[in-house]
Parts: C-alpha cells; structure tokens; sequence
C-alpha cells in the first residue's frame, strides 16, 4: 500500500528521531558483525541497545558459519524474523541497500535506521512510499543516549 504523503515518513525531527531511539524494544541489525568485530560499529552500536535493554535481532549478510550474535540467534533475512520489528537498523553501504529492498519490504518494519553515513534516496522514497518511517544518517546508540539524557519520550 502506497501513501499519498510518503515524504511525512521520512523521519527529520530532532525530537521525532529520539523519541524513536527511545521507544525501540526490539531492533533487528542488518549488517551486524560478531564479536571478533567488536571495535566496528556494527557490533559495538548493537552491543549498546543491548545493554540498554533492548531485544537485538542479529540479521548479519557474512559469516554463514555463525549461528548467534550477542547470544542472540541469527537470522539470515529480515523477513525470517519472527519478531515485530521496532527498528531496523542498517550497516550496508548505500550501494547494496537495493538488493535488501524486497526482504524489508517483506517484513515491514515500523522504522528503517540508516546508521550514520547511510543515504541512498531512492531507496528511502520507496520505503516511506509503503508506509515505513525512515531515518537516514544518524547512529541511533548516539541518538539513544541522547534521548536518555533529555528524557525524551518514546514515540513509536
């Protein structure tokens, strides 16, 4: 289902984009590394939520041999998540977004997280055209702590 008003789903608002930050419970990382990584963001961003308290879905594209990521059973498509997805954070390079297209839209998640250097605008139109709120660009462990210390309000 497209929205007519696709362009109110990408997600600019300072206290919008905390306040989803905030109101993640469950957040499925594609693009994680493992722990012999943990020095990279897409490891130590996830190891954060974690802590922090939120369930991670560790949904790695390498390391076919790993079965679980920060103890968490790994899943190889977004869309084999049986979770609701609060947040789906990214760690790909703009140019591989395309190929993910069709799993995220699969599985629907109520916000797609392009971590910090992440822009691809075409990919993010056809996801707000169906219906998905996207943030671009922002490391959402630094806009968590952020809203943690604001005491922002969760907003999902």
């Amino acid at each position: 289902m497209e929205s007519n008003n696709w362009s109110h789903n990408i997600v600019r608002n300072e206290a919008t984009v905390k306040g989803i930050a905030m109101s993640a419970t469950t957040v499925a990382v594609l693009g994680i590394k493992t722990e012999k990584q943990h020095e990279q963001p897409a490891f130590f961003v996830p190891e954060y939520l974690q802590k922090a308290g939120v369930k991670v879905v560790p949904v790695p594209v390498f390391y076919p041999e790993v079965t679980e990521i920060l103890g968490e059973t790994v899943f190889r498509k977004v869309a084999d998540v049986p979770a609701v997805i609060d947040v789906l954070v990214i760690f790909r390079k703009p140019s591989d977004l395309p190929s993910h297209l069709e799993d995220i839209l699969t599985a629907r998640p109520k916000v797609v997280w392009l971590q910090t250097g992440i822009r691809n605008p075409e990919f993010e139109e056809q996801l707000a055209r169906a219906g998905m709120r996207v943030v671009a660009d922002r490391c959402l462990m630094v806009e968590h702590g952020s809203a943690m210390r604001d005491g922002i309000p969760s907003n999902l």
